[in-house]
């Protein structure tokens, strides 16, 4: 598992359709979980061996609102993930509606969003099953 290897999956994704096939690659090079900072884009990822990748900050710094809203953020993921918007326009949608971070735990094929107290917002199956 290393950064370039998983930079090289990440490459193939254009839209949130494209999201579980690159789960499946990931965690085909051992990736166990992984979590997705809203506010630079940076990325720790974890190995199934203890092993930890950080990728470095994607784009400037972002703010992360304060108050989550949820409603907002429930429709937004949707169109993201039937792939009507691209990865930065759904990273300020997540900023703008108080998401931190993503937790991605292949394991479980599970997804959860926190804001920015640590408190999870949503969590959900990652499509394509275990």
């Amino acid at each position: 598992m290393t950064l370039e290897q998983i930079q090289n999956a990440h490459s193939q994704v254009k839209s949130g359709a494209d999201f579980p096939a690159y789960i499946q690659a990931i965690k085909a090079l051992g990736v166990s979980h992984y979590e997705a900072y809203v506010s630079d884009g940076h990325t720790d990822y974890h190995g199934t061996n203890n092993e930890k990748v950080t990728s470095p900050a994607k784009y400037d710094a972002i703010q992360i609102a304060e108050e989550v809203n949820e409603a907002v953020f429930k429709t937004e993921l949707l169109a993201h993930q039937q792939g009507r918007t691209d990865y930065l326009t759904f990273i300020h949608m997540c900023a703008e509606t108080g998401i931190e971070k993503w937790e991605i735990k292949l394991s479980e094929m599970t997804c959860t969003y926190f804001d920015r107290a640590g408190n999870m917002v949503l969590e959900e199956t990652i499509p394509g099953g275990k």
